[in-house]
């Protein structure tokens, strides 16, 4: 429903085939994004970097296909995206990653790929585990947080900057970015990232939440 309602409010679209939903986190919401893609008929790509949780999703059927090569998931993107090919998409690496390499891909290319965009990491929990710094490898990720949490938490807010960067850049060209209530927005704020929204008070976000735009 949530993907379904943001197709339809921002994009003006009953059907969304051909569309993309690009999002992160397939541990404790399980597959409900790459399931919730599918169903909606669009090309969903979804970023997690526990190995485990990608291989345990895709092997219960949530996730169609996996991968950990960028070039691919691009490619993928686009085969499915021409054919209007419903597709879930399990990128193992960081999300900031992947965001990055899409606005790449806007860059050189002009050709924006992504059409939804929201965020699932554990992000009321971002200091002991929900949420990867992309600076570093997932297991070096886990060493850090054990031995020096300091550093871990400073890379944290960092990685935070550069994920709501890039997500901005393509919002600026027209993908529609939601919150999914898991404090994504409040704690990139609190990094010092650029989330807010013009010419309102401090509280409020440049992204809406989905429970009061697309649920409600």
């Amino acid at each position: 429903l949530t993907v379904l309602n943001a197709g339809r409010r921002y994009l003006k679209a009953e059907d969304l085939s051909g569309k993309v939903f690009v999002t992160s986190g397939l541990g404790g919401m399980s597959g409900a994004q790459a399931k919730a893609a599918v169903i909606a008929g669009c090309v969903g790509i979804i970023a997690e970097v526990d190995e485990a949780a990608l291989l345990k999703r895709h092997k219960q059927g949530w996730l169609m296909e996996i991968s950990n090569n960028l070039d691919h998931c691009i490619a993928r993107l686009r085969e499915a995206r021409k054919n209007k090919i419903a597709l879930s998409l399990g990128y193992h690496g960081n999300v900031v990653d992947l965001w990055e390499r899409l606005v790449h891909e806007l860059d050189t290319t002009g050709e924006l790929l992504v059409d939804l965009g929201s965020d699932q990491t554990s992000c009321h929990n971002p200091f002991n585990g929900g949420y990867y710094p992309v600076q570093l490898g997932f297991e070096e990720g886990k060493q850090l947080l054990s031995t020096n949490p300091g550093k871990f938490r400073t890379l944290v807010q960092e990685s935070l900057k550069r994920h709501v960067a890039a997500i901005n850049k393509l919002a600026d060209k027209g993908m529609f970015f939601w919150d999914y209530g898991n404090a994504f927005l409040l704690e990139a704020q609190r990094a010092g990232a650029d989330v807010a929204k013009k010419g309102a008070n401090k509280t409020e976000f440049r992204y809406p939440s989905y429970v009061q735009h697309i649920m409600g």
